[in-house]
């Protein structure tokens, strides 16, 4: 699985520095498990901890958010378990069971763990649930509604509209 490092399109680490939304690329391996990730956002900066936004083979993603000791985390679908590494330690640190239904695509996790940044639970399920769009898609539109959509565009070269 180690060659699976080279299907991430992306993985950024977003934090606010003063009140200042900053973004920065994730290098590899960090971005190989949830602990990796979660150890490598506690290095940054940020007021409040920061946010991880990993995005595999325009499959699915990761998000991790690490405050302090706390550690929340969101895959956007748990039959990528199947497949994936990064997606496997995201349901094994949720301590969930391997998905039952592989056409079950679901998120795992914590879908308000950026309600107090902008991003209620409920539309967070919604835009998860939309299966028109691309794991960068929702991540941009998560990343606009924190306030940070222009960085984040920039960073994993989508136009603005």
């Amino acid at each position: 699985m180690s060659d699976q490092i080279e299907e991430v399109d992306f993985a950024l680490a977003a934090y606010r520095e003063d009140g200042v939304w900053q973004l920065q690329e994730i290098a590899s391996p960090a971005y190989a498990t949830v602990e990796s990730l979660a150890h490598a956002l506690r290095r940054l900066p940020g007021d409040g901890g920061a946010v991880g936004m990993v995005a595999v083979d325009e499959d699915f993603f990761v998000l991790v958010r690490v405050a302090g000791q706390s550690t929340r985390v969101l895959l956007s679908d748990v039959t990528a378990a199947e497949e994936w590494e990064l997606a496997q330690s995201a349901v094994d640190f949720l301590g969930l069971p391997p998905p039952e239904d592989e056409d079950a695509q679901e998120p795992a996790g914590d879908l308000g763990l950026l309600e107090d940044l902008g991003m209620h639970a409920m539309d967070m399920g919604v835009l998860i649930d939309d299966f028109e769009l691309y794991p960068d898609e929702m991540l941009s539109d998560i990343a606009r509604r924190l306030g940070f959509g222009e960085l984040f565009d920039d960073a994993v070269g989508l136009t603005s509209a």
